[in-house]
């Protein structure tokens, strides 16, 4: 149920399933969710600027069922240093949108949750 979503200007590494994995298991763990409802999108988008500039930059979302208000600070500080490290994004140059769905609004596996 959790879903992050990062798009992002910069151009992404060859190995982008280990980049996948290694956001995957930080979400699973930030969230105190099981990593097999996880889902990570990674998008390359050229066609980005931020503050008039396309200098490398990131649009993320992470939504999940119970995503708690009062983490979201924690979560964006951790999310940005990874974006730092993995692909030299600095965390000026980060927009995160969070979301918390209610249940009935999440579906998966022909229902919802």
């Amino acid at each position: 149920m959790p879903l992050l979503s990062i798009e992002t200007n910069t151009s992404l590494p060859a190995n982008t399933g280990l980049l996948t994995a290694e956001l995957s298991a930080a979400v699973a763990q930030w969230l105190g969710k099981p990593e097999g409802y996880v889902m990570v999108r990674l998008q390359h988008n050229p066609a980005m600027r931020f503050a008039g500039t396309t200098d490398p930059l990131a649009y993320c979302e992470l939504k999940s069922i119970g995503l708690p208000e009062a983490k979201t600070g924690e979560l964006s500080g951790a999310l940005c240093a990874r974006l730092d490290e993995m692909l030299g994004i600095p965390a000026e140059r980060v927009y995160i949108e969070f979301s918390d769905a209610p249940r009935k609004f999440w579906g998966w596996n022909g229902s919802t949750f």
